[in-house]
């Protein structure tokens, strides 16, 4: 099995690594990895309706589509990721206590008293610090987890706050948990570096014929590829949500809006404007302007650009009435 320690820590790079590793290697493969501040989605997700978008855009923080299924996370450098790939027959490749139990071993080890609940998370005391999925490919499965050991919980509560009632779609829905740090049950300090080391030296100890691996010039490019043209994209990240609709209403400088958005591969096919605000011109031309066109600010902006926005909203700000799309 192939140990490999990556230091690279953005999110774009180290979610098209798994990829690249999945699909490009034919070997057993272990991987620990840290990621910048960045959200996680789930592959099945409506990314609007799963994160705070204003926190996400005011911070910085980048948003990025897994290839596994199940909810939204918060990444951290306080947070440590594992990654296991393994051949297999397929009707027994789904095993999550095979891949968590390492984990529970080495925190016995520390002195701390962790559980696999439910159907994929580790928890102490009742708290969860690990979530974990799945992807299969072919004969081999993508396993991988979270570990909070350190992470920013107001940051983790913040990026992921979301209100509910603004979208109706068929998405997986990430479950709120209560969560904790590891570091926070420790009998004696350890960082998150160290704690990195003991992980890797308990795997290599489990399993026979491991070496460390370092990736190559070539891997490097591959996988860099694969970040420019899939796991950095709107695309990806936004557009590959299922079909959603958004209802939201806002009071304005101007007076309230109501919205109204159909959404398909992250493209607006319908929308309606309602409200007790005053117009010059008929709103349908906004409407009509705004279909057909991503769903996203910058997109939105521009297309509004085109027009005179105050011939159709003379009292309303352009900045508050795209906010009111998201």
């Amino acid at each position: 099995m192939l140990c490999i320690k990556r230091i690279q820590t953005n999110p774009y790079f180290n979610l098209a690594a798994e990829e690249y590793f999945l699909k490009e290697f034919t070997e057993n493969i272990f991987m620990l990895w840290r990621n910048e501040p960045c959200v996680i989605v789930g592959k099945h997700q409506n990314t609007l309706a799963e994160i705070n978008l204003d926190y996400v855009n005011a911070h910085h923080i980048p948003v990025v589509r897994r290839l596994s299924g199940g909810g939204a996370v918060f990444h951290d450098l306080g947070n440590l990721n594992f990654t296991f790939i393994q051949n297999g027959e397929h009707e027994t490749l789904i095993d999550f206590r095979k891949y968590t139990q390492p984990i529970l071993d080495i925190l016995l080890k520390l002195g701390i008293n962790a559980r696999f609940e439910g159907r994929n998370d580790l928890t102490i005391d009742g708290k969860k610090f690990s979530g974990n999925a799945e992807h299969i490919f072919k004969n081999r499965i993508l396993h991988h987890g979270t570990l909070l050991f350190s992470s920013q919980m107001t940051d983790l509560t913040a990026a992921l706050k979301v209100d509910p009632s603004k979208f109706q779609d068929k998405a997986i829905k990430s479950v709120q948990s209560r969560v904790t740090n590891i570091s926070e049950h420790l009998h004696s300090p350890l960082d998150v570096l160290q704690f990195k080391e003991m992980v890797m030296n308990h795997i290599m100890e489990m399993y026979p014929e491991t070496y460390l691996y370092e990736m190559t010039e070539n891997d490097i490019a591959g996988i860099s590829s694969l970040k420019e043209k899939k796991y950095s994209t709107w695309k990806w990240n936004f557009g590959y949500s299922p079909k959603y609709k958004l209802q939201k209403s806002i009071k304005t400088t101007g007076g309230k809006l109501d919205f109204d958005l159909d959404v398909k591969d992250g493209i607006i096919i319908d929308i309606q404007i309602f409200g007790d605000f005053f117009n010059k011109h008929d709103i349908l031309d906004v409407s009509l302007l705004l279909k057909g066109i991503p769903h996203e600010k910058n997109f939105i902006r521009s297309e509004l650009s085109k027009i005179n926005f105050e011939d159709y909203f003379p009292q309303i700000e352009s900045e508050e009435f795209i906010n009111g799309l998201f």
